[in-house]
């Protein structure tokens, strides 16, 4: 049987994999500066879904760059709180560059006439309502920041603070954050939750596959319940 020689990493994941070594360990904003104002400039954005512990991110890029692009993909099929939550959080914190993602009108025409996409295959459902838009806005840029943690699990455990997938640096300033901190820094600067926390609900999507979850489950215990799936695809796809 030949064997299957190793693949060399790209210059790409050279670097990312350097970045992630000398800021291992650094702050959160610290790691924003260094990615917002000396490694990416001009070719950096966030993207946030406005979720259960978003407003911890957001208000960590408004502190270095209120006005950095923050893309944020209105899927059409949100919580009615959702979209009121990101209007609102941005206006408190000052972030004047948010923009809204919509799906292309034609292609939900064609592979969801009834909106019910979801219901029959929800990873083709993610792929045209949030897959498709982001990939559209990130051509504009190089690098997206995220806020994934490790303590979400899944594929997110081994996550580094810099990494290169595809086409795209990725920044994740507060990966190592656990609940505690998350907790504590709400707190510390009286951060708004989203209105559907205190209804049970520690991560928050769409709301036809969002669920609420038991006192120690999983965070992301009630997003896709009853099926495989554990993530939408913008994380994954590549």
């Amino acid at each position: 049987m030949a064997q299957i020689e190793p693949t060399s990493p790209s210059a790409e994941e050279v670097r990312a994999k350097a970045l992630a070594d000398r800021y291992r360990g650094a702050d959160a904003v610290t790691v924003l500066r260094a990615a917002i104002e000396e490694e990416f400039p001009g070719d950096i954005a966030l993207v946030s879904s406005f979720g259960a512990e978003s407003a911890v991110l957001l208000h960590l890029v408004a502190q270095v760059a209120p006005d950095l692009p923050v893309l944020f993909i209105d899927t059409g099929k949100h919580f009615a709180q959702t979209p009121i939550y990101r209007r609102n959080l941005a206006k408190k914190l000052g972030l004047t560059n948010v923009r809204d993602l919509h799906p292309a009108a034609d292609e939900v025409a064609v592979e969801d006439p009834d909106g019910d996409l979801w219901r029959r295959d929800p990873d083709a459902c993610c792929t045209l309502r949030k897959v498709r838009p982001l990939d559209s806005a990130l051509r504009d840029f190089g690098t997206w920041i995220t806020g994934r943690k490790q303590f979400h699990g899944g594929q997110r455990v081994d996550l580094p603070t810099f990494e290169h997938k595809g086409d795209h640096f990725k920044v994740n300033p507060i990966v190592s954050w656990g609940p505690d901190e998350v907790e504590a820094y709400f707190a510390a600067h009286d951060l708004p939750r989203h209105p559907l926390v205190d209804q049970g609900f520690p991560s928050i999507g769409c709301w036809p596959c969002t669920h609420p979850v038991a006192t120690g489950d999983d965070n992301r215990a009630g997003r896709w319940r009853g099926s495989a799936k554990t993530e939408c695809g913008i994380h994954t796809r590549l």
